[in-house]
């Protein structure tokens, strides 16, 4: 008894597409990962090596770790960096969970229009919305405080937008039943659209954590006081008149992409389910 196999024209330009796809991910991920290979190896060169053309130390050096901490107070600003950045993540997602909710489950009047002007505040740089910020947290005597650099990011539109389309994806169904047995529309959003919209406010918590603990610019201006910097402003201690500490600034930021990179891996599934499933409705 003879098999005979059936030829499908479309199966090799499959393979073949499929094979160069894989190759320029390859490649791509290779070039992505190129800076971080060279700023681990030089973070355990001696100084004199760093200028060097060879990727790999002649001389290891890992007390380039341990001299981190004994030119800056790396452990306070680690924490500077960490307090903030949560407390900024807890308040923003909060708010703009509480404002997407109203936007896509309230019904009131003008909704549509003050989201629409909601929205067109994301077309502002960061940077114009600097100079106005710092002028009311100097109003309210707040420079120089964890005050000043959580308030002005617990809010965030993008945010807003981002929740709102995750709870437009959840039936209408649910409030009506929600509403005929009682529910108040504090549990209905608390009890019922909250925890469907898990997806969203995991990805929405990585995006804000990581945009604030990596925040430069803010807490450069802000904060006067050396035991407040966070560690993006206290890293600016290994440039100076005297020269880069290039080989500690490269151990310094290693150490420091560590809860990121942690962050990453825990929830990636969490991450890439979360933006799929806010680009089902718009």
């Amino acid at each position: 008894m003879s098999t005979t196999k059936t030829y499908r024209p479309g199966l090799g330009r499959k393979f073949y597409s499929s094979a160069m796809l894989h190759v320029v991910l390859t490649l791509m991920s290779l070039g992505l990962a190129l800076p971080f290979a060279w700023m681990l190896l030089t973070s355990f060169k001696p100084l004199v090596e760093v200028q060097s053309d060879s990727w790999i130390p002649v001389r290891w050096q890992p007390s380039n770790y341990i001299e981190v901490f004994n030119v800056i107070p790396f452990a306070k600003f680690y924490w500077n960096s960490l307090f903030v950045a949560s407390w900024v993540t807890f308040l923003q997602v909060m708010t703009s969970s509480l404002a997407a909710f109203s936007f896509s489950r309230l019904q009131w009047p003008g909704r549509d229009k003050v989201f629409a002007l909601y929205l067109c505040t994301m077309m502002l740089p960061g940077l114009v919305m600097m100079i106005p910020n710092f002028q009311i947290m100097i109003s309210l005597e707040l420079v120089d405080t964890y005050t000043g650099l959580i308030l002005p990011a617990a809010f965030s539109a993008f945010g807003t937008f981002l929740l709102r389309q995750f709870m437009l994806t959840i039936p209408a169904s649910l409030d009506e039943s929600a509403q005929i047995d009682g529910a108040s529309k504090w549990r209905l959003y608390w009890d019922i659209i909250l925890p469907l919209a898990r997806p969203g406010l995991i990805t929405l918590t990585i995006f804000t954590f990581m945009g604030n603990y990596n925040s430069f610019f803010w807490p450069l201006v802000m904060i006067k006081s050396v035991e407040k910097y966070t560690l993006p402003v206290g890293l600016l201690f290994f440039d100076s008149s005297r020269g880069q500490s290039t080989h500690l600034l490269m151990a310094a930021v290693a150490m420091s992409v560590i809860p990121m990179i942690l962050l990453f891996l825990l929830l990636q599934k969490q991450l890439v389910k979360g933006i799929q499933m806010g680009a089902v409705k718009g």
